[in-house]
């Protein structure tokens, strides 16, 4: 059987990362999925692949769609450029008003549309063949692994902050990484935390450091913060020339960020900039759907489910469910009973969660999953409406 993790009853220390929503490769994912946002609201059933690449004081626009001549590369543009105002890049080297941008969209294949459109008695296709994993855990209330969580947690504390008050001289690139230490399978206390931040040239890294102290200390429990010498903040010692500017950001860098911060595994591909009839990003969403209803269910402390297509095809060609041995019940099961609880095809699955709507861009930093679902039907993969259904399929 699969396995993310060692067995519930070792001790051991396990380690998540993020990256806050001004790390070049997060722009690159909030510029892309922008864009996907852009076409749906335009109309619901466009085809966008659109891949971005930023470095200095450029931004780069590739890819493949389908959808509305009225979304014209001016407007694209003026897309992107909204995007990396809106994350704070004022910079000399990355200036959402003064970077060069390019626009590379070009009409999606024909061969592909073949494959994934409906026509006559053939439903809709997978947009490629791949595989998907979803994944939850009773750690944390949001059924999500601890260490990513507080990872995010710390970033998305230090973005509001640097927001709320300027003169911290806190900029937008940053990155998190803790260790937790597991007993008896559950995180007790982290052994390290390290923490990167961009900030201004006259801040000292004494300054830094106690701003990222405070904000560490208020995310996580008590009891839990690591030693004095296991906390490390900007270990190089200076953290100025950030973002785009310090290093070339690409779409689909972070896909172990946007998951499960390696607690699970992942699939082949990466989520942002594509639209849903793309199985890489929808049946992710219904793998993490599923495996999410089953832990709230109280069927098992974790669950893993993975799920497999073909290009062009419209059923699963897998349903594999892992329960870790945290389940009074087998996983051969449960698999019957969640083939018959979502339609699993792609048609099905955008269906069931409602995804041809402009909802990409809030994912595309912080991670996909544990987030609370939208009014809007964001995050609408976050729902645990199955619960009911699951629980009376298995009432003793």
């Amino acid at each position: 059987m699969l396995s993310s993790r060692r067995s519930n009853s070792e001790s051991f220390v396990f380690t998540s990362e993020s990256v806050s929503e001004g790390h070049p490769d997060k722009v690159c994912d909030q510029i892309s999925d922008s864009i996907v946002d852009l076409y749906l609201g335009e109309d619901p059933q466009a085809r966008v692949a659109a891949e971005t690449l930023a470095t200095t004081n450029r931004i780069v626009i590739a890819g493949e769609v389908r959808g509305p001549e009225s979304i014209t590369p001016a407007r694209i543009e003026e897309v992107a450029r909204a995007k990396v105002r809106e994350i704070g890049y004022e910079q000399k080297g990355f200036h959402w008003k003064h970077a060069k941008v390019e626009v590379l969209l070009h009409q999606q294949s024909s061969d592909i549309a073949q494959g994934v459109d409906a026509a006559g008695s053939k439903d809709e296709g997978a947009g490629d063949q791949g595989i998907m994993f979803g994944y939850a855990t009773r750690e944390t209330d949001e059924l999500m692994p601890a260490p990513l969580h507080y990872s995010h947690k710390i970033l998305k504390r230090l973005s509001e902050l640097r927001r709320k008050d300027p003169s911290l001289g806190i900029q937008p690139d940053a990155k998190s990484q803790i260790s937790l230490r597991y007993e008896n399978g559950k995180p007790v206390r982290a052994t390290s935390v390290v923490v990167s931040t961009q900030h201004d040239e006259d801040k000292s890294q004494a300054d830094i450091r106690e701003t990222v102290r405070k904000v560490v200390q208020d995310v996580l429990p008590e009891g839990w913060m690591c030693p004095e010498e296991e906390f490390y903040v900007n270990p190089t010692g200076k953290f100025v020339i950030g973002g785009p500017d310090g290093d070339c950001g690409l779409t689909g860098r972070k896909i172990i960020v946007d998951t499960y911060g390696g607690a699970a595994p992942h699939g082949g591909g990466a989520f942002s900039g594509k639209d849903p009839t793309k199985v890489d990003r929808s049946a992710a969403y219904a793998a993490r759907y599923l495996a999410k209803n089953v832990v709230a269910a109280g069927l098992a402390e974790r669950c893993t489910i993975q799920l497999s297509y073909a290009i062009g095809i419209s059923k699963p060609l897998s349903l594999y469910v892992n329960l870790h041995d945290t389940s009074r019940i087998r996983e051969e099961q449960l698999v019957p009973v969640l083939w018959d609880l979502v339609d699993l095809s792609p048609r099905g699955i955008r269906e069931h969660l409602k995804l041809n709507r402009p909802i990409y861009a809030r994912t595309a930093a912080y991670g996909h999953f544990g987030r609370a679902p939208e009014k809007d039907g964001g995050f609408s993969w976050e729902k645990v409406d199955l619960v009911d259904d699951l629980r009376s399929a298995f009432a003793a």
